[in-house]
């Protein structure tokens, strides 16, 4: 067993420490850990090392690059299911039955479903043991458990809402702002998302009722449609949902509040400038919307 002593009393080191001090000869136990520390350290990364940590984000990239092709996305949604949603007996105003009625099961055009392969994927090409990837797929499910039911909640509110009449009457209601709708439209979808950590709960709450509205105040529905998903986008950071699965990624669990109030002050200045964006494309810029 050797000790370290420096070279005289006082004198600096020459160099700092790589990586941690092998125990009665034997060598470190982690090889992440001692990449990580000759990171930390300011030592060199090797090319390999940098390979592997972008990976992950390479075979997303990849994966879903070939899965939005053209080509291929008509060959996978010839596997798309659909049927009639059983129990179902609703009629729009033409006494037809709504497009909502029929649920497509599009799992092979979906992106959740081509996520999930990347994240196989990744497994092998880090080499993580299966076990280890699936007690880690689990745990993941379990931080999420609460944003995936709130979702679903928002989703089936929101398709009672469109079906029952309730979305056209209050984008009606909202279209006696006039003109000035236009700037509130951010801010209702921001409103969503932060309540329902979600941008698409957002958009299937109040895309509805945003499109009736443009209707009826003489406004642009590809504008206030697209608003409402911007100014979702931009709560995001604030949504407890998000902050919560954020905060346990980086292992800054239980310290949501100090993040929120890191960022609340931006996702506001941020939704209004948007809100003022919309509010000149629906007037003097109006040549930007298509």
């Amino acid at each position: 067993l050797r000790v370290w002593s420096p070279r005289a009393p006082g004198a600096p080191s020459a160099a700092p420490a790589r990586g941690r001090p092998a125990i009665a000869g034997g060598a470190a136990a982690d090889p992440a850990l001692e990449r990580r520390q000759l990171a930390e350290s300011g030592g060199p990364i090797s090319r390999r090392d940098m390979l592997l940590a972008f990976a992950p984000y390479m075979i997303i990239i990849v994966v879903l690059g070939i899965t939005s092709l053209h080509a291929v996305t008509v060959q996978l949604d010839k596997l798309t299911s659909e049927f009639t949603w059983p129990g179902l007996h609703v009629l729009n105003s033409k006494g037809k039955a709504p497009t909502s009625a029929t649920f497509k099961f599009n799992w092979l055009t979906a992106a959740g479903t081509w996520l999930l392969v990347s994240g196989v994927l990744t497994a092998i090409v880090l080499r993580v043991r299966p076990a280890l990837a699936l007690r880690t797929y689990v745990r993941t499910l379990d931080q999420i458990k609460w944003a995936l039911i709130t979702v679903c909640a928002v989703l089936a509110v929101a398709y009672v809402m469109n079906l029952s009449g309730q979305t056209v009457t209050l984008g009606t209601w909202a279209a006696g702002a006039g003109s000035f709708f236009a700037f509130l439209s951010p801010l209702i979808g921001w409103f969503g998302t932060a309540v329902t950590g979600s941008d698409t709960s957002t958009n299937s709450l109040f895309g509805g009722l945003q499109v009736a509205a443009a209707h009826k105040a003489g406004l642009s529905p590809t504008l206030l449609a697209g608003a409402n998903s911007s100014g979702g986008v931009l709560a995001k950071m604030v949504s407890p949902q998000n902050l919560a699965i954020g905060a346990a990624a980086v292992g800054l669990a239980g310290r949501e509040g100090d993040i929120f109030r890191r960022v609340i002050g931006w996702s506001v200045a941020l939704v209004l400038l948007m809100a003022v964006l919309v509010l000149l494309q629906s007037g003097p810029l109006s040549f930007m919307v298509p």
